[in-house]
């Protein structure tokens, strides 16, 4: 057990660039654009009706079908005894219609004999109650017994597909979400895992503020995983949670990677490695993985939402796609929708029917953002289980197509016609490079400020999104960016409420300024050090310099509190989080607080290093109204045009396509130049409008 352990940590250590064997890029080929496929579950259906539903998948047009996610049961009938002729007659019959194939390891769903034989797979909760069958994710996928039983049925798989022209790749498991274990084989990893991090009991004491209310260890035997459940929310130690949330994704991380060592045992070198996170992944970190050849996501951007304006409810929510979009480019440099709902989907506030052409926004959206898979969650909308309600692109009759159905047919004939249009080697255009902007996001930072968010009206994961819209709405390109990446290949970087820093993050933000760079550093940033504790000095002591101020306190309203700020003769409302600066000599103030007891106070600053600068805007105002005009002043001082979008509306630019998209509730005229060749859509974008046009 102990040796399993200290080979799953060690896997973790090794840098991620020496594992990426493989070029991601060459999986998709760039006259392709995007590649479309479908879930199909041929275990939920009648042998009899397989091949009417793979003929018909190939004549709506999709391109690859996404196979044996679920069906651990029927590969592995009975322990030991493996079974894929029925899956062997599925290949065979998608070749036979010009169908590739995307096969899936089966671990987010085991089957029952397994849970009767070995209990002890399974995942604890946080009352040490064993989960059981008939759900899927509930695995303890450190337990070592649990591994034992994947390496097989994936190297069975793998050895019978990994040369198998037809298969184009492979997903890991579904939708990976770190789920907190207790269970005694997770306790024994977690305490593997500390000491490999701190060595000494005395400093995992130190870094968790063991002191505070006796919870002093003397030895790591005596740590057991933090439980909120059973402490208390208020009463747990949040170092010790922040190190378990790190722990669980790197568990998550090493599963995922466990079974991609597996597979590259066997499989070609032509067949690519993902998962499919989902779109909001506030549990794993994708960036954890080290032998993914990208991550892939799933979005559900309708399930009762109200959204924008009268009809945003049968529009979907549009962040959900433009974060992830960015996100999970992270991993491999490319990306792509995994699984999209087609239509109302069995567990939202409401279910709303969507607007037509809905569906095909979405996948436009993803496409426009540079995806390169788009793939669809499910073919048939199945009559029994837990998701009788939820729509496929085929109704419950298995013949005919409902709206999400004929939303995606459109789409890929659109996307046949786009290949015919496009032109290799076309460069972004200078206007848009000009407004080149990256935003720093860390998923640790969402667990420590989620944790502690100390007021109500702060939405962590909402927070950095608003800045990705404000940047979208001026018209910028934007990537969503890890401490690792090149900053200078970025006109402007955002840091939003980056909590936990160290010095060598902190320098690294001055040298981007220093050397021309716009940075915009925004409230809750470097209040931390890594180990989630404060300063022993000034709140963001780190920064003080670079920013040119210093926080003296920080004031939040109640819900109906109206807090004023003052820039440019405009005022502006706030009432979630609110810094008070004291600005150095040489730094510009460009907001003040207009009203509380300390008005005249700075909220917004501006500081020069070197050949660049730096605005710190220390207030989260109501509408993002003060964000972006902030930023709008930002990008003409770099020397940039702008746009400007409303609400709901989004442009992007890939492959010499520029995309228009309406999630508004209102028609919107886009302004075209004088040679635009419009290919797809109108100029007047109406709801769930697309437009597609060259320049």
């Amino acid at each position: 057990m102990r040796k399993f352990i200290i080979l799953f940590i060690v896997s973790l250590l090794i840098p991620s660039a020496a594992l990426r064997a493989q070029e991601v890029k060459r999986f998709f080929p760039e006259k392709d654009l995007v590649t479309t496929g479908i879930y199909y579950y041929p275990e939920h259906w009648s042998e009899n009706q397989w091949e009417r539903d793979i003929k018909k998948v190939s004549e709506m047009g999709f391109e690859f079908v996404h196979l044996a996610e679920f069906a651990w049961f029927k590969m592995e009938p009975e322990e030991g005894r493996f079974d894929f002729t029925w899956l062997d007659r599925v290949l065979n019959l998608c070749s036979k219609y010009h169908l590739k194939v995307l096969l899936c390891t089966p671990s987010a769903t085991t089957p029952t004999w397994m849970r009767l034989n070995y209990p002890e797979t399974f995942v604890m909760d946080g009352h040490y109650i064993r989960a059981e069958n008939g759900t899927r994710g509930l695995e303890s996928i450190i337990n070592p017994k649990f591994r034992g039983y994947v390496k097989k049925i994936v190297a069975e798989m793998a050895k019978r597909y990994g040369q198998n022209s037809n298969v184009i790749g492979w997903q890991i498991d579904n939708e990976p979400g770190a789920v907190p274990d207790y269970s005694p084989s997770s306790q024994d990893a977690f305490r593997t895992w500390l000491k490999n991090k701190y060595k000494t009991i005395d400093s995992l004491n130190t870094a968790w503020g063991a002191a505070f209310w006796s919870q002093w260890f003397n030895s790591f035997d005596q740590v057991i995983i933090p439980n909120t459940n059973l402490v208390g929310w208020w009463g747990n130690n949040p170092h010790a949670l922040l190190d378990f949330k790190r722990y669980s994704a790197d568990a998550q991380a090493g599963f995922l990677d466990f079974q991609a060592g597996i597979l590259r045992n066997y499989i070609s070198k032509a067949q690519f490695v993902t998962t499919n996170y989902t779109a909001v992944c506030t549990g794993s970190d994708p960036n954890r993985t080290r032998k993914l050849d990208f991550a892939a996501y799933t979005a559900y951007p309708n399930g009762g939402s109200d959204n924008i304006g009268e009809s945003g409810f049968r529009l979907g929510n549009s962040d959900v796609v433009l974060f992830a979009a960015e996100y999970y480019k992270s991993v491999g440099g490319v990306s792509g929708v995994m699984e999209i709902q087609p239509g109302p989907v069995n567990w939202g506030s409401y279910n709303p029917l969507l607007l037509p052409g809905t569906v095909r926004l979405w996948l436009y959206h993803s496409f426009a953002a540079g995806g390169k898979i788009a793939c669809s969650y499910r073919f048939r909308q199945i009559l029994y289980g837990a998701e009788q309600y939820h729509a496929g692109v085929i109704q419950t009759d298995g013949v005919t197509p409902s709206q999400g159905g004929k939303d995606y047919m459109q789409f890929m004939k659109e996307i046949t016609e786009l290949r015919r249009q496009f032109t290799s080697g076309k460069k972004m255009p200078e206007k848009l490079a000009a407004r080149s902007t990256a935003l720093l996001w860390n998923v640790e930072n969402y667990w420590s400020i989620d944790r502690q968010k100390q007021t109500e009206q702060w939405n962590t994961w909402d927070y950095p999104v608003k800045f990705l819209k404000t940047a979208k709405s001026l018209g910028a390109p934007v990537d969503v960016i890890q401490e690792t990446a090149d900053l200078s290949k970025y006109k402007l970087v955002i840091v939003p409420a980056y909590e936990m820093v160290d010095s060598a993050l902190v320098k690294k933000w001055q040298d981007y300024v220093a050397r021309g760079g716009h940075l915009i550093i925004t409230c809750r940033t470097a209040t931390k050090d890594r180990r989630g504790h404060f300063w022993e000095g000034e709140t963001a002591m780190p920064i003080s310099n670079l920013i040119g101020a210093h926080i003296s306190q920080t004031d939040m309203l109640s819900s109906y509190g109206k807090g004023d700020i003052l820039m440019n003769a405009k005022h502006y409302t706030w009432h979630s989080w609110g810094d008070l600066l004291v600005p150095d000599n040489t730094t510009e103030v460009l907001g003040t607080y207009d009203n509380q007891f300390y008005k005249g106070k700075a909220a917004v600053v501006k500081h020069r290093i070197g050949k660049g600068d730096i605005t710190y805007i220390g207030v989260d105002t109501d509408d993002s109204k003060l964000e972006k005009d902030v930023l709008r002043q930002i990008y003409q001082d770099a020397g940039a045009t702008m746009e400007d979008y409303p609400p709901g509306v989004f442009v992007y630019w890939r492959d010499g396509f520029y995309t228009a998209l309406n999630y508004s509730s209102d028609n919107y005229t886009v302004k075209l130049p004088d040679n635009a060749k419009v290919l797809i859509g109108e100029k007047i974008l109406k709801p769930s409008g697309v437009l597609v046009w060259t320049e």
